[in-house]
């Protein structure tokens, strides 16, 4: 069996998706700090001049630096949820699958979201049932799991995998490549593997192709059937 493991990002890129679909679990890690502007309340879409910008969604100010990624509370006071659909107004003359992105979004966004987790796994369970695959996501702090104690940041997912057991394989993204200890991995009888999916450009709002953006701009541009053979393009390591 095929384990990923990642901290429950907000409309993902890619690369993202990408271990979703070809693993056969995949356990979203809440349980660990929140580090605030990273992936877990935002992402990027184009600006309408070129470049980027973020969509974001407002979170409650946390306490203290230790708050948790479940503890992180959505700030419903204003109307974000009607901002970031403004923000992607520029796609609709350019974008050819305009129409269903938006559609899928507002399903998202239809229901009401007291915190991030919450909002980011509806999220990913929508988007990959769009994309034709339906993944049962499980979070970490709802599993019930006693793992042994964490001494380094690569043993999250070596413990996680040891309480699961039948664990043959674990896949990273390839930038945990720089603090994951192969050794560890196997003497636990678990291959680890590194992910890599190759970004190729598609046509966008402009000439200059910005590449590892939120999977909404992914869909804007592409049928389902050309997102798949994306997220098909892949190496391990």
């Amino acid at each position: 069996m095929k384990i990923g493991i990642m901290q429950p990002y907000f409309v993902p890129y890619l690369g993202y998706f990408s271990l979703i679909k070809h693993t056969d679990r995949f356990i979203l890690l809440d349980d660990v700090q929140f580090i605030r502007h990273g992936w877990i309340e935002r992402n990027r879409i184009l600006k309408q001049d070129g470049g980027w910008q973020y969509v974001m969604v407002p979170i409650i100010k946390e306490e203290g630096r230790n708050t948790l990624i479940k503890n992180v509370l959505i700030n419903n006071d204003g109307k974000w949820k009607n901002k970031i659909l403004a923000q992607l107004q520029h796609y609709k003359k350019r974008a050819p699958y305009f129409n269903p992105t938006v559609q899928l979004l507002n399903d998202i966004f239809s229901e009401e979201f007291k915190d991030i987790v919450s909002l980011n796994i509806v999220s990913l369970e929508k988007i990959c049932k769009y994309l034709g695959f339906e993944k049962n996501f499980e979070v970490f702090s709802k599993m019930g799991l006693q793992i042994e104690e964490i001494h380094e940041p690569d043993e999250w997912a070596l413990n996680i995998c040891k309480s699961i057991g039948n664990v043959d394989e674990y896949w990273n993204p390839p930038n945990g490549e720089l603090f994951f200890n192969r050794e560890k991995y196997d003497q636990a009888g678990i291959k680890l593997a590194f992910q890599s999916i190759n970004l190729m450009p598609y046509n966008q709002l402009n000439n200059n192709t910005e590449l590892g953006l939120s999977i909404i701009d992914v869909m804007m541009f592409n049928h389902i059937e050309e997102i798949n053979k994306m997220l098909d393009n892949y190496k391990l390591s």
